[in-house]
């Protein structure tokens, strides 16, 4: 009986220290990023931005892998059903945790039980911007165009669900506004038809506009900022202009499924914030407007259980639906 005991001692040690090894070489495959947007948004432009230095960093391909659609949901989705080895991760962001989940019934997953949180990029705000042609330079001048309309007017954000979209229906209720939201799959498609004067304006995240401002192309009135943004300090913050309800800035950070393993969360972690050390990294996130900030790993899950409480009373009353 005695030895029938150390025998499965000896065995349960062994099965311990098989997990733990391949944790501990983590990664020994190439690493999938799952971006919850299409190209060229802010998730993406981020994800293809640390990227090339986690793979320096940790050995291994890392393979961003764009998974739009539902809200961002898809792509949240998958890396709540993929198997917590680390090797399948989530360039998280607002809409696919805070936002997105809480316009679906059944909620496709939980922020926080379906996820492990890692690590903490950056946020950057949205901002308003109008066709050069719209009669309006400032947010004053928007409301009133708006109200002057015989027909609601549409509005565009990068998709259903995104902060975009959620600000919109806030502007709307706010001031009284009949105005129609236009999700489309992606912040590229949009500000085309922005830049076409098929669509008069938008909420968008503010680097994948940052070129167009500077070329004068689309003209931004405000970001949804506490203070003005670096890239635009031409550009007045929502707190200055008397609508703080309007201050809303998309989180970015890095998360991967539910239970991945504290040696994979330690390793990524600190691939994470070499990257963040990277000045090169740092300077490309910075002109795009994105606020970078490090935090520990508890601290990052402790800001996105924050931002899913404060997140959920707008998005429910906003009404706003994915189905």
């Amino acid at each position: 009986m005695k030895l029938g005991r150390v025998l499965l001692t000896v065995a349960g040690l062994n099965l311990v220290g098989a997990d733990a090894v391949p944790a501990q070489q983590w990664p020994t495959k190439p690493v999938r990023v799952i971006v919850t947007f299409s190209p060229g948004g802010s998730s993406d432009i981020t994800a293809r931005t640390i990227v090339p230095a986690l793979q320096a960093r940790l050995g291994q391909p890392f393979i961003v892998d764009n998974r739009p659609g539902a809200g961002a949901t898809i792509g949240g989705g998958e890396v709540a059903r993929a198997a917590a080895d680390g090797h399948t991760l989530l360039l998280s962001n607002t809409a696919a945790i805070s936002l997105s989940p809480f316009m679906l019934d059944p909620m496709p997953y939980d922020p926080m039980k379906s996820f492990t949180h890692v690590s903490y990029i950056g946020s950057v705000p949205d901002v308003v911007m109008v066709h050069p042609s719209l009669p309006a330079r400032t947010m004053t001048d928007l409301i009133a165009w708006i109200k002057a309309q015989p027909n609601p007017v549409p509005y565009g954000s990068g998709g259903i669900g995104s902060i975009g979209h959620i600000l919109g229906e806030i502007f709307k209720t706010e001031h009284g506004l009949r105005m129609e939201h236009v999700g489309y799959k992606g912040s590229v498609p949009m500000i085309n038809d922005m830049l076409g004067g098929r669509l008069k304006f938008s909420f968008d995240t503010l680097p994948q506009n940052v070129a167009h401002i500077k070329a004068g192309t689309l003209i931004p009135i405000a970001v949804t900022s506490r203070a003005r943004s670096a890239v635009a300090p031409e550009v007045p913050s929502v707190v200055e202009l008397g609508m703080p309800k309007l201050v809303a800035e998309n989180f970015l950070g890095v998360s991967g499924p539910a239970g991945l393993p504290e040696p994979v969360v330690a390793r990524l972690h600190a691939a994470v914030q070499g990257a963040l050390d990277d000045p090169a990294v740092v300077k490309r996130l910075s002109e795009l407007g994105i606020a970078v900030r490090k935090m520990s790993s508890a601290e990052f899950t402790s800001f996105v259980r924050n931002q899913v409480t404060s997140w959920v009373p707008a998005v429910k009353a906003s009404g706003a639906k994915l189905n």
